[in-house]
């Protein structure tokens, strides 16, 4: 399927959007990049899923401040600067954001249903999109800060303590090796969302996943792993 893509400003947010070509709505699908931002392997992954038939938008996590219009790469220096951008991020700031981004893909005549996913902390951020009423399903790739709270400047964000506002469906995938979250971790958010209600959901752990084995960059990369994820994150908001 081919594909438009172009740069937009959602206010203050700078944001890629990629989408089929051709005349018609699409699923709108507000996918969060890791803490690198927007680099070209997560606009990699954005193009694979706009050609499965999304309207795809992708915004930086660290708009207004300045990582605002940085590409980080993919090292220790990269590294330093986006653990920098989240510690200086507030949940608040995080959570404005997100209304600014899911107002724009509802005002789109090209968009129907409301869709989110994300990796790590963008993992983590998808888990709270889905706070919304209009998000109607979310896949959170290894979301990272889960189980403890942890997101950007809060070492609490509370964010699991909110799992019964989620009204859409809900899939987490995680890697079995991923230390970020360890078995103890994910069966502790496992126990929380079912205490929440959220019984309809699907948790998936991949054998021999590691964290970020979808970043198709360095030695973490899985393309099996990957390729299987991307099939079933598909597949899972076209049941929707």
């Amino acid at each position: 399927m081919k594909l438009l893509e172009e740069e937009t400003r959602v206010g203050d947010i700078r944001a890629i959007v990629i989408r089929p070509v051709g005349d018609r709505e699409w699923p709108g699908l507000l996918l969060y990049t890791d803490i690198f931002q927007l680099t070209e392997s997560t606009l990699r992954t954005a193009r694979r899923l706009a050609a499965d038939g999304f309207v795809v938008v992708v915004p930086e996590i660290y708009p207004h401040g300045p990582l605002a219009g940085v590409a980080l790469e993919f090292d220790d220096e990269g590294k330093r600067h986006g653990l920098a951008g989240a510690a200086a991020t507030t949940t608040a700031s995080f959570d404005a954001d997100r209304a600014a981004v899911l107002d724009y893909l509802e005002s789109r005549p090209d968009v129907s249903d409301l869709f989110v996913t994300g990796f790590c902390i963008g993992g983590h951020l998808a888990f709270r999109a889905a706070f919304d009423p209009r998000v109607k399903a979310t896949v959170c790739f290894y979301p990272t800060g889960l189980h403890n709270g942890a997101l950007g400047a809060d070492a609490d964000a509370g964010s699991m303590e909110r799992a019964a506002d989620i009204r859409g469906r809900l899939l987490i995938v995680f890697g079995s090796q991923d230390p970020h979250v360890p078995a103890d971790a994910r069966l502790d958010i496992l126990q929380r969302l079912y205490a929440a209600g959220l019984t309809d959901l699907e948790l998936h752990v991949y054998t021999g996943g590691e964290h970020a084995f979808m970043r198709d960059v360095g030695p973490r990369h899985d393309p099996a792993l990957t390729d299987r994820a991307l099939i079933e994150a598909v597949a899972f908001f076209r049941e929707t």
